[in-house]
C-alpha cells in the first residue's frame, strides 16, 4: 500500500511564479511579523520538514507515536553536527526541498543524508532528487542550490556547475549513485530505476528532466521594508526580475528545462543561526 506523504501547512509565499518562461521563475518570500522579517518562523517551518528531508521512505512511513521522537532526532543528527554551521549549505537544500514540494507537488526520490558515511560530510552530487509522477509520465527534478548572501556570486558560481553537471559522463555517474540509494519500498522505485538505466538514451531522460535552481541572497528590498505593502510587492518584483534577467542571460544548458527559484532574505546569517538552534534541540532527542 502506498503511503501518501502529508505536507506541513505552507509558510513561504510565492510572489512571482512563471512556469511558461524559459527558464521558469519563482520568487519566494518569508514575509514579516510585527515589523520583523520572519527568520525565526521560517527556521521553525524548516524543522517541520526535517523527517521527510533526511529519512528514507521506509523510515518515514514507520513513524509512530512510540518512535517519532527518536526518528526526528536521528534525522536532525544526519544533517550535520558541526560547530562551523555558518558555512554549511544544508539549510539551502532543505529550502529547495520545501519549495519543490509546495509549488510543484514533487515527491522526494532519495534522501542523501540517510546514506552519509560520516555525519559532518558534505554530500556531493545534485542537492535534491525529486520526481513528479502520474500514470503516464515520470519527471525527474535534480536540484542545484547556492545558499549565499550575494546573488551575483551565486549566479556566477551556479552557471558553470549547471554546465558541468549536465555532461554525459557526470550524469551517468550521478544516475548510478541515485539508483543505488533508491528505497525499494518507495512506490516509484522501479520506474525511476528504468529511467536512469544506462541503456535508456539520455535524449529520453532529458525529455523527463527539470533542473530547479535555488539562489538565496541578502536583499535590499527585504531589509528596507517592515511589512508586505503594495510598495513592497512592487519593489520585490522589480528586484527579483532583475536578478532573473541576469541569470537568464547566462550561457545555460540549452537542451534541459531549468526553473529558477529566488529567495531574498534580510540576513542569511540570522536564518542560519535560528535553524541551527532548532536543529541542535532536535538532535538531543535521538537515542544514543
Amino acid at each position: 500500500m502506498t503511503t501518501k506523504l502529508r505536507q506541513p501547512t505552507p509558510f513561504l509565499a510565492s510572489r512571482i511564479h512563471h512556469v511558461e518562461l524559459r527558464p521558469g521563475l519563482t520568487g519566494m518570500c518569508a514575509g514579516y511579523e510585527q515589523n520583523e522579517w520572519r527568520a525565526e518562523q521560517l527556521a521553525r517551518h524548516l524543522i517541520e520538514w526535517l523527517p521527510e528531508f533526511a529519512l528514507s521512505y521506509s523510515e518515514l512511513t514507520r513513524i509512530q507515536a512510540y518512535n517519532a521522537v527518536n526518528l526526528v532526532g536521528q534525522a536532525a543528527k544526519s544533517v550535520y553536527e558541526s560547530p562551523k554551521y555558518q558555512h554549511r549549505g544544508e539549510c539551502g537544500e532543505l529550502l529547495l526541498h520545501v519549495m519543490l514540494r509546495q509549488m510543484f507537488g514533487t515527491l522526494p526520490a532519495i534522501s542523501k543524508y540517510y546514506y552519509k558515511d560520516s555525519q559532518n560530510d558534505t554530500v556531493k552530487g545534485f542537492d535534491n532528487v525529486h520526481v513528479v509522477a502520474d500514470r503516464d509520465e515520470l519527471q525527474l527534478w535534480l536540484g542545484e542550490v547556492k545558499f549565499y548572501s550575494d546573488v551575483r556570486r551565486a549566479i556566477r558560481d551556479v552557471v558553470p556547475e549547471l554546465v558541468a553537471h549536465t555532461q554525459r559522463e557526470y550524469l551517468r555517474s550521478e544516475f548510478t549513485a541515485i539508483t543505488n540509494k533508491i528505497d525499494p519500498h518507495w512506490p516509484h522505485a522501479d520506474r525511476l530505476k528504468k529511467l536512469l538505466d544506462r541503456n535508456t538514451s539520455l535524449d529520453e531522460v532529458f525529455d523527463a528532466v527539470c533542473i530547479p535552481v535555488l539562489l538565496t541572497y541578502n536583499s535590499a528590498v527585504i531589509d528596507g521594508h517592515t511589512e508586505v505593502s503594495s510598495g513592497f510587492l512592487t519593489a520585490f518584483q522589480t528586484e527579483v526580475r532583475g536578478h532573473y534577467d541576469n541569470f537568464a542571460s547566462q550561457k545555460l544548458p540549452a537542451d534541459l528545462r531549468i526553473h529558477l527559484f529566488l529567495l531574498p532574505m534580510k540576513d542569511k546569517a540570522t536564518l542560519v543561526e535560528a535553524f541551527h538552534e532548532r536543529l541542535r534541540v532536535c538532535q538531543s532527542l535521538a537515542q544514543t
